[in-house]
């Protein structure tokens, strides 16, 4: 199964990056690996996680408090939002339809 990130999410991603190297060298790193290991689970398992609407589930993160949320159709793994779990719940709505 493939995947592939909204080009919002994969900013998303990049500015968390930023925000933690920021605090704690390294820990950016230590977070991406995080999402990626949480992608890997959404990979092998994308029904798993419960949906947020028709189309869309959340996988929630081990160590960080983000959630992945993605779409899965067709043998795909579309990431709709890396979300900061603080944020406004349902800002991602509009990412839905693939950019």
């Amino acid at each position: 199964m493939k995947y592939s990130f909204h080009p919002d999410a994969e900013k998303e991603l990049n500015d968390a990056v930023d925000y933690y190297n920021d605090c704690q060298n390294g820990l950016g790193l230590e977070f991406v690996k995080e999402i990626y290991r949480t992608i890997q689970n959404i990979l092998s398992f994308p029904d798993a996680w419960a949906p947020l609407s028709a189309n869309t589930r959340r996988c929630l993160t081990n160590r960080f408090p983000y959630g992945v949320i993605y779409n899965a159709a067709d043998e795909e793994i579309f990431i709709i939002a890396v979300m900061q779990l603080n944020r406004k719940p349902e800002y991602w709505k509009g990412r839905e339809k693939r950019a």
